[in-house]
């Protein structure tokens, strides 16, 4: 039989009408997605509410699969193949639960709020709607030409007025709610308010809470809430007259979208307090069957650390507060550094030069004030990324205060400089420039002292004299520290740690504590296409939250897409929200439950992360209009059982990019949701699996610009584009690289099945690998010969044959059997095709297939090629889809070898090979082996001393 692609010609089709290529595969793949689309076969009852089903009954007490994907942002450049490889693994897997009686929920939404289509907006006039909804439904028609099967009636998208309703809603139950230190979770904030009314809680001047006018009492409040509105440093960009997330600003200072100069700027923002559940985010990840790289990632990007605050006095009754990890080291403290945005600076800026000070430390500045204002204009130039790259030029200014170091007494000058930030610790640091790098570097630079204090030994308690390292070891003993009643000489570091932290709390100037990385998160944009917040403004300026009565608060229209931009270097400008401009929405009459009044709403909007926070609920219960998910059915897809003791979805698939920002952001909303009493489950994921993504060759010119690869030739090991040679590099593949491939093309060419089956097959799921058009038809002539052992191409009619299996084909059957369901639920696709490519062959090979067995391997396959398995079973004479039929079970009788080869070894030679019983004992093999004819002539006439059989592979003589 030929092994021809679909290029073989017209003459071909003619002799062999029904053969398996492209025309076939289209027709029978558009009919199966029509067929599943109308019957509902992938719809997932749900135990209560609007989906459950009369016909599926009580599905509360059928073991479910809840599988999910990160879901996409629509892209108008539509799907390239790296695209659906994520996809197209959680559909293979999703078919096989459900044929091991699963009841999956399996479906995909899109985020589709977010800075692109506001681009597109601003450069096209396009509303961002329509541009939007036009991608998805691009991207929708490209998923379902692959044949994934996902329950239609749960996918979402988050600018549909119906879902966002609920992110509003989320946010409201975050703004009106407080977290409880001493009962480690959230609770409602008019729990805190009644405390503070009754006097049970204090408020910090003492007064009462009657007293309090409504603005005082909301900036009290939002000390506490989980969401707040708060002046914070951040990156503005003039330019672009937006504030921009750290991720959004070159290494350079710059923005990454037109390159404009970004400046630090304290402006109002929402924030949330997402620190308040840093231990729990940190404690909780035991619970999760995540990659042991990604809990690393959100463990060291929370960054909790334990040490201690102290307290510099510096002037008056001012102390510059730091925190250390190291207080044992507080006698080598010789120098302190202040973030520049620091709001202590200021205040101790002397109006002259102290007499004497070092001419390096002014920065060329006739006084203290003009140096600083002068260092913070250009730090303000910087971005966060670039001002902690370690750069051999160290630089900063005095302030012209000094501090007292609280152990030794000692005067230490106070500089301000780019490498300490406000958004980590307390924007101050105490330097020990012998024991730490930049601290090194900054006392070269500035000819500051340096003094050391801790000393490493050799492990046993010696000296080894040397220092270099010795801040990083805990094999280190204490020295140059004593100071009047304090005396740290000669303590290990641990002990030192626990004895100065115990002596700064006697003093009341230091006390041990835990500080963390993480910040809390800057929550608002001044972009136009987002969710905007459900809050309102009073005449005095109090902000009000609406009820849920006035939800959602619909994206208005406005004429003008774009945020106000001012001149790229006016760092004194501050954002105008294209929201803004639409004074009719801005300004509203409202009755918040004292009467008609005048409000304005808030005119910033939330980040795209805030829809994709709470997803998997909305698939739970995609059409509940009175909650945002029905108890019951939260609790049968992510309710806490033995196995997943947190909760969550049963499997979570997307790219490790994701670890910290949408995975973190996801998991403290939750907790807050579980602590409100909205949901039963800790967690929203159980079981991360991070996919790998498929490579493409770039080829460049002579310019190092990227050329089409499709238009490249290769000749001799060179390559070429319109004549002229080019190189080729590994890379991602996408547009901007010209090279990517289209899921259609390969469709068009050989089937979405075959697709499907090469990129399972290309390697692991979990490593990038490089795509090869080229070996597509590898893929695309195994489903040829498995049409060919079922089906003929000449007529149609079936070709299996009644007669039973013979047993060597029923161990070949029920070993691919063993394997592949072993290979689907560890996710090992890549080797399930393999097999299920050896079974096939072996058919080929036999020259018949009874129908016994090729009824097996089509189900086999069916999860991997859905729709040429779904055509095979039914021209098998099925009537029902096999969606829903049970997947095969190996016989263990048949997957145990028959035989197995043992190998007789004499003085360690190999001398015979003996086929025997895999159950055959010691003693057993042991005479067989002696019986043999090949090693009975090996022995001769030798004696044998020691015979050792280790059954059934192995048997060693020794003689002689």
């Amino acid at each position: 039989m030929s092994e021809t692609t679909p290029a073989s010609g017209a003459a071909e089709a003619a002799t062999e009408p029904f053969r398996y290529g492209a025309a076939l595969a289209a027709e029978i793949e558009s009919r199966w997605q029509d067929v599943w689309e109308k019957e509902g076969t992938f719809n997932a009852p749900n135990p209560a509410g609007a989906l459950s089903d009369a016909a599926a009954g009580d599905v509360s007490a059928k073991p479910h699969s809840f599988i999910m994907d990160m879901f996409p942002y629509p892209s108008g450049a539509g799907l390239h193949v790296g695209h659906p490889l994520g996809y197209i693994a959680t559909d293979v897997y999703a078919r096989y639960q459900r044929m091991t009686g699963h009841n999956v929920l399996h479906t995909l939404g899109y985020d589709a709020f977010g800075l692109p289509a506001e681009q597109y907006a601003v450069q096209t006039g396009t509303h961002p709607r329509v541009s939007t909804e036009a991608n998805i439904a691009n991207m929708r028609q490209q998923l379902r030409r692959l044949g994934l099967g996902h329950d239609s009636r749960r996918s979402i998208s988050t600018i549909d007025p119906e879902y966002y309703r609920w992110t509003q809603w989320i946010f409201l139950q975050i703004f009106n709610s407080w977290y409880d230190s001493e009962a480690d979770r959230a609770r409602p904030i008019a729990e805190l308010i009644a405390q503070f009314e009754s006097g049970t809680r204090r408020t910090p001047d003492g007064r009462a809470w009657a007293s309090l006018s409504g603005a005082e009492r909301e900036e009290l409040l939002g000390e506490y809430r989980l969401a707040y509105s708060k002046e914070v440093p951040v990156n503005w960009c003039p330019g672009l007259g937006t504030v921009l997330a750290n991720e959004e600003v070159t290494a350079d200072g710059r923005s990454e979208r037109g390159n404009f100069p970004v400046f630090k700027s304290n402006l109002r923002q929402w924030m949330m307090r997402i620190t308040a559940y840093s231990d729990r985010l940190i404690k909780d990840l035991d619970l999760l069957d995540w990659p042991e790289a990604i809990k690393l990632q959100q463990r060291n990007w929370i960054g909790r650390s334990e040490g201690a605050r102290v307290d510099f006095a510096v002037g008056g009754d001012r102390a510059i507060t730091v925190f250390t990890t190291r207080p044992d080291t507080l006698f080598g403290a010789t120098y302190m550094v202040l973030a520049p945005e620091h709001e202590l600076v200021d205040a101790i800026v002397p109006a002259e030069w102290p007499a004497g000070t070092h001419e390096d430390w002014k920065g060329g500045a006739a006084t203290p004030a003009e140096a600083v204002a002068a260092y913070r204009a250009e730090a303000a130039a910087k971005s966060d990324v670039e001002r902690q790259v370690d750069a051999k030029i160290k630089t900063g200014v005095f302030t012209g205060a000094y501090a007292v170091n609280p152990v030794s007494g000692e005067p230490v000058p106070v500089f301000i400089a780019d490498y300490v930030l406000m958004g980590y610790g307390t924007g101050a640091i105490m330097a020990v420039p012998a024991h730490d790098h930049r601290d090194f570097a900054f006392a070269r630079a500035f000819d500051l002292p340096m003094r050391c204090v801790v000393e490493p030994t050799d492990g046993r308690g010696e000296s080894t004299r040397t220092w270099d390292d010795a801040f990083d070891t805990y094999d280190s003993v204490i020295v140059n520290s004593v100071h009047d009643e304090l005396s740290l000489n000669g303590l290990s570091v641990v002990d030192a740690k626990a004895a100065v932290t115990a002596w700064l709390t006697s003093h009341g100037i230091g006390e041990g504590t835990v500080n963390y990385r993480l910040r809390d998160w800057l929550f608002s944009r001044q972009r136009y296409w987002g969710e905007p917040f459900p809050i309102v403004y009073d005449e005095d300026g109090v902000m009000h939250a609406l009820p849920e009565s006035m939800l959602p608060v619909e994206v208005p229209e406005v004429e003008d897409y774009s945020p106000h931009t001012y001149d790229p270097y006016d760092s004194t400008s501050s954002p105008k929200t294209p929201l803004s401009r639409n004074e009719a929405w801005v300004t509203v009459e409202l009755d918040l439950g004292d009467g008609v009044k005048t409000y304005r709403r808030e005119t910033n909007t939330m980040p795209n992360w805030a829809g994709s926070c709470w997803y998997e609920l909305r698939y739970i219960d995609p059409v509940n209009g009175e909650k945002v998910v029905d108890p019951a059915n939260e609790r049968y897809w992510l309710g806490a059982t033995a196995e997943k003791p947190a909760g969550g979805a049963d499997l979570y698939v997307g790219g490790a990019e994701h670890a910290v920002l949408h995975l973190l952001y996801a998991r403290f909303w939750h907790k807050v949701l579980h602590d409100l009493g909205h949901v039963s489950s800790v967690e929203p994921f159980h079981k991360l699996f991070n996919q790998g993504m498929i490579t493409a060759d770039v080829y460049r010119d002579e310019r190092g610009f990227p050329v089409p690869a499709a238009e490249v030739e290769e000749r001799g090991g060179t390559y070429f584009w319109n004549g002229e040679p080019v190189k080729r590099e590994a890379g991602k593949m996408g547009k901007s690289l010209k090279n990517a491939v289209a899921p259609d093309e390969i469709a068009d060419e050989y089937g979405a099945d075959t697709l499907r089956l090469y990129e399972m097959s290309m390697g692991p799921l979990d490593v990038s690998r490089p795509w090869d058009t080229r070996a597509v038809v590898g893929s695309y002539r195994f489903l040829q010969r498995l049409w060919r052992n079922i089906v003929s191409e000449a007529n149609g009619e079936l070709v299996v044959t009644e007669e039973e299996p013979d047993e060597a084909t029923l161990r070949a059957l029920h070993k691919a059997i063993d394997g592949i369901r072993g290979d689907m639920a560890g996710l090992r696709f890549n080797t399930a095709v393999a097999k299920a490519i050896e079974l096939n062959n072996f058919l080929v090979k036999r020259g018949s297939t009874p129908r016994a067995v090729a009824e097996q391997i089509v189900l086999l396959v069916a999860p991997l090629a859905p729709h040429i398995a779904e055509e095979l079973w039914r021209r098998l004479g099925h009537t029902e889809s096999l969606a829903h039929t049970d997947y095969p079970v190996a016989d263990p009788a048949y997957v145990v070898d028959e035989t197995v080869t043992c190998v007789v070894q004499i003085k360690g030679k190999v001398k015979a090979r003996l086929e025997v019983a895999p159950s055959i004992s010691d003693a057993e093999l042991e005479a067989l082996a002696l019986a043999d004819a090949a090693v009975v002539a090996a022995i001769g006439d030798a004696p044998v001393r020691k015979v050792i059989a280790r059954a059934p592979k192995l048997v060693n003589i020794v003689t002689g």
